[in-house]
């Protein structure tokens, strides 16, 4: 029981520090609220500045992507135990989350800047409903499963975890993947774009464009219909009129 009760607070430890840094990642992109943002004065010469930016940005990647192979937690899962797995991956990406903030190089310079206050108001709408929809997204297909309180719970109450069913409510019978579609919005909607900001929105896009591969090739793996909902369903940009539903019927 004492072991039950140490994976479920690890597990909790882990979910709150993501969503702590999910908070301050707002502030950070949209420079608001927190101490250290995406934008700022040049500390750094621009190669060293750029060099540094791009190291942050890959390291995430990486992590990002190969903790969530299926042939890596088959691997890591002969050192971590099961039910926190996914606890431990959530981890791994706040702590690198946290190191972006904390060593990211303003590099200056404006690539355009919105002055009129209704594109503003625009600009930032589309910004709010980025991150409304990242983390409604989560919620439709099990938020708990996907940052790992579902796995210590129920190891918790002594049930044993069970996968998830492929559905797709809502949102996803529209696109594949809204939530990168909200990652997008968040990152590219900006009154001011500056040089910095250019550069991790291009990054991260370029990031979700390879990540989508090796996310449905193991989809599919796993989920055989995703074959036919891959057929019907845009990934990122849906097509007025046409869901997965009236697909399938079609």
């Amino acid at each position: 029981m004492i072991k039950r009760i140490a994976y479920f607070a690890y597990g909790v430890v882990a979910y709150a520090l993501f969503f702590a840094t999910y908070l301050y990642a707002i502030g950070f992109i949209g420079n608001l609220f927190v101490s250290v943002t995406i934008d700022g004065v040049p500390q750094s010469p621009l190669w060293q500045a750029l060099l540094i930016d791009a190291a942050l940005l890959g390291l995430f990647a990486v992590q990002h992507s190969v903790m969530a192979r299926p042939a890596f937690k088959r691997w890591w899962t002969q050192f971590v135990p099961k039910p926190i797995e996914r606890s431990t991956y959530v981890l791994f990406s706040s702590v690198l989350l946290i190191a972006l903030f904390a060593h990211w190089q303003p590099i200056g310079g404006v690539v355009w800047s919105i002055t009129d206050p209704a594109g503003q108001i625009v600009l930032w709408t589309v910004f709010a409903l980025g991150w409304l929809t990242v983390l409604v997204s989560t919620f439709l297909i099990n938020h708990f499963d996907l940052f790992g309180l579902r796995q210590v719970w129920l190891q918790l109450i002594g049930r044993p975890y069970t996968r998830l069913a492929f559905k797709t409510p809502l949102f996803y019978r529209h696109v594949r993947h809204p939530l990168y579609v909200g990652w997008l919005l968040a990152f590219w909607a900006t009154p001011t774009m500056t040089a910095a900001h250019l550069v991790f929105a291009v990054a991260t896009t370029a990031y979700i464009l390879i990540a989508i591969h090796f996310e449905e090739r193991d989809l599919v793996a796993e989920h055989p219909e995703y074959v036919g909902y891959r057929e019907r369903v845009p990934m990122l940009v849906p097509r007025p009129g046409r869901s997965a539903n009236a697909a399938g019927a079609a």
